[in-house]
């Protein structure tokens, strides 16, 4: 059944999050991140990891895709891109009242595309970001496509990149990913219904992916300092699964006034790109 497109404009009432110091740190661990802003105390408190704010939104987002007028079938639902404003930090201690609300619904080759908005406000009423999930809900007849192969996009490979970064994903990289962000959905944990679902295992979360690149992001181009990456933008263009190593290529791009710009793919072993369209934003 499609996606009910009536829905397209409606806003939910604010989810209120609490943020605590064991949860954020937990995050951090879940995805390898030993940044020392979010374990010890600063003179205005434990900083989150960015990503994080993901997290923070989490109950905001179900709250959207999980309405029983949309239709979404979350066993055919992959999720598709992430565009991400870090406006201000969010610390252990804040409370996080999110607004979602349904964008757009797309027909798509594979299937149809939904987009649901975020903004996520602190106690001081002050935003602490913006984000855009795009999600792809599969054709039946589409399923086995997801694992195509997606190359490089024209004119990357022949630039000369910023920065070459593997990561190594453990193969209990799901487990530890689904405990400390809260999605629990069962293709990323359970063999079997991810097989139903058409995948070929347990692939890991998209936002676990980008965990690890806004980690290289904050160390190799903000000097460790979260609050320097402002903005945080992928396309997910294949699966990542447990036990892969992936290898994120940045380039350099434009500056603005008191900002820097990167372009960056994310490839697996096989020279595949999973990440394409990457894109980060970084103060000086």
């Amino acid at each position: 059944m499609p996606l009910n497109r009536s829905l397209v404009g409606k806003s939910y009432p604010p989810v209120i999050t609490e943020i605590s110091a064991d949860a954020l740190q937990k995050y951090a661990r879940a995805y390898g991140d030993d940044n020392p802003l979010y374990f010890a105390p600063a003179a205005n408190g434990i900083i989150a990891p960015p990503m994080y704010h993901a997290v923070a939104t989490w109950l905001a987002l179900i709250t959207a895709i999980g309405d029983p007028e949309l239709r979404v079938d979350l066993l055919r639902l992959l999720h598709k891109s992430q565009d991400m404003e870090f406006l201000a930090a969010i610390r252990a201690g804040d409370r996080i009242a999110t607004r979602a609300s349904i964008l757009a619904i797309k027909d798509e080759a594979q299937g149809e595309t939904i987009t649901i908005g975020l903004e996520a406000s602190n106690q001081h009423r002050r935003l602490v970001s913006r984000s855009r999930f795009t999600a792809l809900i599969r054709g039946r007849r589409e399923r086995d496509s997801v694992v195509a192969p997606r190359l490089t996009a024209p004119g990357m490979a022949s630039r000369e990149p910023l920065l070459r970064v593997s990561q190594a994903i453990s193969l209990d990289q799901t487990y530890r990913y689904a405990e400390a962000s809260g999605d629990r959905n069962p293709i990323h944990l359970d063999e079997n219904v991810a097989r139903l679902a058409g995948l070929p295992g347990i692939i890991v979360h998209g936002l676990c992916t980008m965990a690890l690149i806004s980690k290289l992001i904050v160390d190799h181009l903000c000097g460790g300092n979260p609050e320097r990456l402002k903005r945080l933008t992928v396309s997910f263009s294949r699966p990542v699964f447990p036990g892969d190593t992936i290898t994120t290529v940045l380039y350099p791009e434009t500056d603005a006034a008191g900002t820097r710009s990167f372009s960056f793919e994310t490839y697996n072993e096989a020279q595949i790109a999973v990440i394409r369209e990457g894109r980060a934003q970084t103060t000086l």
